[in-house]
């Protein structure tokens, strides 16, 4: 098998550490995509699932050409609009991520990859990701749950916030989820100021 890529988490934050309960700054968040040129984008079915409403109406241009694959982790068949997210224009295709435990269906919609007994194997599913489509590089798009089961195994190479200039108790969510992180060791790649005072900070994780 495959060694795993590369993963990186790209997170827009408070200063708390919130991704939630304060006004996202999208077009600074998504204009530093390019900085690493992912091969695929990795999400959580939650994720998902908040925008499915729009995604069943939204314009279907088709797979694009070149685009990262988009990769959900879905082990409870949750998500349903699996040819609008294929077709929308974002992403070269779609790949749900199973376990055999996954509640069965007739003939799934997309193809799929089957990692893990009773849960996804996130350990097993990104070097075979990294198999099937020769990617070196995921980057993980997703809410604390998802990161957090990351960081506890140990799976994540660099940690990217743009951190927006606010304090908020309305959010809920943390971006490393609702525990207290796992102890790391981080070293600062970059740190750059932008306008109106977003920070943009980029770490590598060493252990």
């Amino acid at each position: 098998m495959a060694a795993r890529p590369y993963v990186v988490v790209h997170v827009a934050v408070s200063l708390d550490g919130y991704t939630t309960g304060f006004g996202v700054d999208i077009g600074r968040f998504y204009s530093l995509l390019p900085t690493w040129q992912e091969d695929i984008t990795l999400t959580g079915a939650d994720t998902i699932l908040a925008q499915e409403a729009e995604l069943a109406a939204a314009p279907r241009p088709g797979p694009r050409t070149g685009a990262p694959l988009l990769a959900v982790v879905d082990g409870r068949r949750r998500v349903s609009q699996w040819e609008a997210l294929r077709d929308c224009g974002y992403w070269s295709g779609v790949l749900p991520l199973r376990a055999a435990s996954s509640p069965p269906v007739g003939e799934p919609p997309v193809p799929e990859l089957v990692v893990g007994t009773r849960r996804v194997d996130l350990r097993q599913a990104l070097p075979e990701l990294a198999s099937r489509t020769g990617a070196q590089l995921v980057r993980v798009d997703s809410g604390g749950q998802l990161i957090r089961a990351l960081l506890d195994l140990r799976l994540v190479d660099e940690v990217s916030l743009l951190v927006h200039p606010c304090l908020t108790n309305a959010g809920s969510h943390r971006w490393y989820g609702s525990d207290p992180p796992p102890a790391l060791t981080l070293a600062r790649i970059n740190a750059e100021v932008f306008d109106p005072d977003l920070v943009w900070l980029r770490y590598r994780i060493e252990n």
